[in-house]
């Protein structure tokens, strides 16, 4: 495919997402029925189309519209390139710019220019303070993609030597000991030896950095009661081998994966079925990575900044508190409630926390951290909670 080609098939495939249709349905359906396009035009297709979701608001302000053709011609502006050197009507490019394309749009301002909702920027600047900016700058970048190296079978230094030997280069970070990123050829890490064998996942710099300040002991019974795919519980797993491991979700279909995940990385870990943990209750550490907005990882899902409301934000709220209510019962005396978001707002993470000590007089939070996509991961929160002590 020539540039102007992919361009035209980004902006058929951003017509559709903004008409309601979901990215990634949208983007594997185009691939299927596009056999021309080969990998590195699937790549660079996503790539367009990702890069536009991520800032769609200015995008939209430079390009002067909604439309996905708007949309790219504000993308190609704002990366300083003209649009009607490859809207040129060649081939199978899109049109040439008409004469009130060429001068629509202007530079976005405001929550534009910061490419996030208007009713979102007090909860931003609450939330975020000085380093507002900053963050939502972050979020309209890709973002970095980052391997757990599974310490219970490798060292990170042997699973980057593995990776370098596919031709996939990596550096170690510096403040998280299993984490590697990937600074080259990304794409192939899914294929990689290292990947197969179960010597590497990948995960988030902060969603490991999240694992690593969990509790963990030597037998001790940890229960991931939101599990989703399973990342974090196979974390914890490769940290304390020596523990026992279970794994809850409302909607089990999001763990069918991780049996498989599990094997390849030599994990022992229980899947349990709606109501099973009570059943199994108490355990250990209960950790709860809660439905929440996920405008920490907006970079990663840039669909959810624009779809998230007022009303979508209050239900996600409501689950939260439900989600401690159910899971502080399973607690063991003594044990550990860790309360889990890649959200960056507050009213999702310390007034959620303030919120459930004041409803539970008996319990207390022992740690609470926020991991900011400053320091080159997503954005994180993190609480652990646990019953007061009676003499």
């Amino acid at each position: 495919m020539t540039p102007g080609a992919r361009i035209a098939a980004a902006i058929e495939i951003l017509d559709r997402i903004t008409a309601g249709a979901p990215a990634e349905k949208v983007l594997v359906t185009w691939a299927r029925r596009s056999r021309f396009a080969g990998a590195r035009d699937r790549a660079a297709v996503r790539d367009l189309v990702f890069d536009v979701l991520r800032r769609r608001r200015s995008c939209a302000a430079r390009g002067g519209g909604e439309s996905g053709r708007a949309l790219l011609i504000g993308l190609l502006r704002e990366r300083g390139e003209d649009p009607a050197a490859l809207f040129t009507g060649e081939g199978h490019a899109p049109p040439p710019l008409a004469a009130c394309e060429t001068t629509a749009g202007a530079p976005p301002e405001g929550a534009a220019a910061l490419d996030i909702p208007d009713w979102m920027l007090p909860a931003f600047e609450d939330s975020l303070g000085n380093d507002m900016a900053a963050v939502c700058r972050i979020l309209r970048e890709r973002a970095p993609v980052w391997l757990r190296v599974n310490t219970a079978r490798c060292t990170r230094d042997e699973a980057a030597r593995l990776l370098a030997d596919e031709g996939i280069a990596t550096r170690p970070s510096d403040h998280v000991d299993t984490a590697l990123q990937v600074t080259e050829n990304e794409r192939r890490t899914r294929n990689s030896r290292a990947y197969r064998q179960g010597l590497a996942e990948l995960q988030d710099l902060h969603s490991q950095a999240l694992c690593r300040d969990l509790p963990l002991a030597p037998g001790a019974r940890v229960l991931d009661y939101c599990a989703g795919g399973g990342g974090k519980v196979l974390a914890l797993a490769a940290r304390q081998p020596r523990a026992r491991y279970f794994a809850h979700d409302a909607a089990p279909r999001r763990m069918r994966d991780l049996p498989t995940r599990a094997r390849r990385a030599g994990a022992d870990i229980q899947l349990l079925s709606c109501g099973e943990a009570s059943g199994r209750a108490p355990f250990d550490l209960v950790l709860c990575d809660v439905p929440c907005s996920g405008s920490g990882a907006w970079r990663r899902s840039p669909e959810g900044k624009w779809r998230l409301d007022r009303p979508e934000l209050e239900r996600l709220m409501r689950m939260q508190v439900q989600i401690l209510e159910e899971a502080k019962i399973l607690v063991s005396p003594g044990g550990v409630l860790a309360y889990a978001t890649c959200s960056l707002l507050r009213a999702e993470n310390e007034a959620r926390i303030k919120a459930f000590l004041a409803a539970n007089p008996g319990w207390v939070c022992h740690f609470r951290r926020r991991y900011s996509p400053l320091r080159g991961g997503d954005g994180f929160f993190l609480a652990q909670l646990g019953r007061k002590q009676t003499i």
